[in-house]
């Protein structure tokens, strides 16, 4: 596979083959950034489970304490009071059936997260094919079934990230942007880092951090180690 100029000049600023200590990983990826445009931070954890089992799935949410730096854009479909609170919570698109039929009929997505109230689910399941394939089905698991729709809301636009496993029993985790300088990154990663320690499933067997790597956008994985 052909590499860019610019990739093997960052790649040449990664040992080859060394496992960094997770500070200094992280430390490592951003310094090799050298890309035009302000860089995400990545995350990708192989755990040692079998995701054909359902006992040893392994999903969830956190909220990460400086955010992603990405701009999320929320539609939430919810009627009456409930619409009123996500207008007032700062939700970019509320509504209902109507909604529902522009993602239907004009196969519209231009949202990041979808919200729901629990009595709209009837509703919302006749597209959740369409949702689905994209990550945006709402979940109580993710608290995005849910009557509290203010704090959905502002968990969210606070950077609340949602990881959960691959078909591979890897998590792809986007945790920040370069410019949040490695300080900012490190509480980042060990915030998500903990979650997926602890949502180890008691089914899991053997080693489960199988091996951990944290990416830019443009950039190469660099292998990192993690305990505290």
């Amino acid at each position: 596979m052909k590499t860019s100029k610019r990739y093997k000049e960052a790649a040449a600023k990664i040992e080859h083959g060394k496992v960094y200590e997770y500070v200094e990983g992280i430390k490592a990826a951003i310094e090799a950034a050298n890309a035009k445009f302000d860089e995400s931070v990545e995350l990708h954890v192989r755990l040692g489970v079998d995701p054909r089992h359902a006992d040893q799935q392994v999903r969830g949410v956190c909220v990460l304490p400086h955010g992603t730096g990405k701009k999320v854009r929320v539609l939430v479909l919810a009627k009456g009071a409930k619409a009123d609170e996500a207008v007032a919570a700062g939700a970019d698109f509320v509504g209902a059936e109507e909604m529902i039929a522009k993602i239907q009929k004009e196969s519209w997505f231009d949202f990041d997260a979808c919200i729901t109230t629990p009595d709209m689910m009837g509703l919302v399941g006749r597209i959740a094919r369409l949702l689905g394939p994209k990550g945006l089905m709402p979940n109580p698991k993710s608290g995005t079934v849910t009557n509290d729709i203010t704090k959905a809301i502002h968990d969210i636009k606070a950077g609340k990230v949602e990881y959960r496993l691959d078909k591979a029993a890897i998590i792809h985790v986007s945790f920040g942007k370069v410019s949040f300088g490695a300080d900012k990154l490190i509480e980042n990663f060990e915030t998500v880092m903990d979650a997926i320690v602890k949502a180890k499933p008691s089914a899991a067997k053997g080693q489960y951090l199988k091996s951990i790597a944290v990416a830019t956008t443009m950039g190469p994985g660099v292998k990192v180690s993690y305990s505290k």
